[in-house]
């Protein structure tokens, strides 16, 4: 999906509606300070062969909170987000320095168990490759791995995680029908739902609309919006109004560095930062 910015009108709606999901839902404040924090990032820097894409970044993520990742392209966002999960650690030439800590654990300590890492944060990329196998096969697999083997639990786990990505009512009678034989938007929200069926604690998603249209967008961000119940979300979007719809706070990147992080009623209403005002109004991107 293209980059689109909000005008006057539609920030102010946005703004409106974010402060009655606020009300209803107990969106965390901007500093989280009464829940605590989830994770925490410490002047952190990623390279990748000498060249620095993620410059001494210091951010907490909350419990129970919907993070927006906005910038221009390059701004390291995708980066960020597989320094979560150390997916970065696959290219030979990544180094970096600082801190992630998860539950106050630093993620790259010796010793760390990368996959059980991976199973805890949880990602969902902009394009869903759902596995050539059934609808019902593509949300057990990820448990079957981990030992569960009860039909009747595998069976709780595909309809829980299917209810909870907005497509049960969708396919409960195509469970044993080809998961590629889904449209686009079904196919991405089978894709949350097996990162669900694996029960992480935190959720990151990298332009997860991006090809959708706006029906299957409206029904991921509603999923989110029930989700941050249970996990703390990590939303990385080039679409601005997105970002003001489907989020609690929301930090702004560029060029590698954090700008500006705060509560997205402020952040599109009252921005800090000259540049983050110029970027939401579309003076650059």
């Amino acid at each position: 999906m293209d980059h689109e910015f909000p005008n006057g009108d539609e920030v102010r709606q946005a703004a409106a509606r974010l402060e009655a999901e606020a009300r209803a839902h107990q969106a965390p404040p901007s500093s989280c300070l009464r829940e605590g924090h989830k994770i925490v990032i410490e002047d952190f820097t990623a390279s990748f062969g000498g060249a620095t894409v993620l410059r001494n970044i210091n951010l907490e993520i909350c419990p129970h909170e919907r993070l927006a990742i906005i910038g221009p392209a390059s701004s390291g966002k995708t980066t960020f987000l597989r320094s979560l999960n150390r997916l970065n650690d696959l290219d030979p030439e990544f180094t970096k320095t600082g801190r992630i800590l998860l539950d106050g654990k630093d993620i790259y300590a010796p010793g760390t168990d990368v996959a059980a890492l991976r199973r805890r944060i949880g990602m969902v990329y902009a394009v869903p490759i759902p596995l050539p196998w059934t609808i019902y096969e593509n949300l057990t697999y990820g448990p079957r791995l981990a030992g569960t083997t009860d039909r009747g639990r595998l069976d709780e786990i595909v309809e829980n995680c299917l209810k909870s990505a907005f497509l049960w009512d969708e396919v409960k009678d195509r469970l044993k029908e080809l998961a590629t034989n889904l449209s686009g938007g079904q196919q991405q929200r089978l894709c949350l739902a097996r990162v669900l069926a694996l029960e992480p604690e935190v959720l990151m998603l990298d332009e997860p609309c991006s090809g959708l249209d706006p029906i299957s967008t409206a029904k991921i961000e509603d999923a989110l919006l029930e989700l941050k119940s249970k996990y703390s979300i990590i939303l990385v979007t080039n679409n601005t109004k997105q970002a003001a719809r489907a989020s609690d706070r929301t930090a702004f990147f560029l060029m590698g560095e954090l700008i500006e992080c705060g509560a997205t009623t402020q952040v599109f209403t009252n921005p800090a930062h000259r540049r983050t005002g110029e970027y939401i109004t579309g003076h650059f991107g």
